[in-house]
């Protein structure tokens, strides 16, 4: 059974350990949108990264479940003499919560600046398709008036 509780522990001290690597992960990202101009490669290979460590941390989870469900019998029996081991458990658990809400504040963080930069990016586009039209129909007008180039330097000599 200790050598059970041990493995519990030490698959909670792995899981920490990634989620603390998202979190340097996020920063990246953070740090990518926070220029005027953004690091896309930065960017896309946080993403890369946060993505495999998101898969090792549900395999974490998967392992960690299924030996939980072997000895939590064991342990609901037996809860004063695996007190201290439970308390650490317990700890670790509080700690990867706390970790977890920084994480999804990150996120939420990340994704309102990457919003924000697709936003500006949108109407910059539309802005230059607005100039555009607007050169373009003033071109078609003097040119349906009778003022094409030719006929302006006509009049000017």
């Amino acid at each position: 059974m200790n050598n059970s509780l041990d493995i519990l522990s030490e698959s909670l001290d792995d899981k920490i350990k990634l989620l603390k690597e998202i979190q340097e992960y996020n920063k990246k990202q953070e740090q990518a949108f926070s220029n005027s101009e953004p690091d896309m490669d930065s960017f896309d290979e946080a993403i890369n990264e946060k993505g495999e460590l998101i898969e090792r941390l549900e395999k974490l989870d998967e392992g960690f479940e299924t030996l939980y469900e072997r000895v939590s019998g064991e342990l609901n029996r037996n809860r004063s003499q695996y007190a201290d081991q439970i308390r650490n458990l317990q700890n670790k658990i509080t700690e990867i919560t706390e970790l977890s809400t920084s994480i999804q504040t990150q996120e939420a963080r990340n994704k309102k600046l990457i919003e924000t930069f697709f936003k500006n990016q949108r109407s910059s586009v539309r802005k230059g398709r607005v100039g555009s039209k607007v050169a373009y129909d003033y071109y078609k007008s003097m040119t349906g008036a009778g003022y094409g180039i030719n006929s302006i330097m006509d009049e000017k000599n």
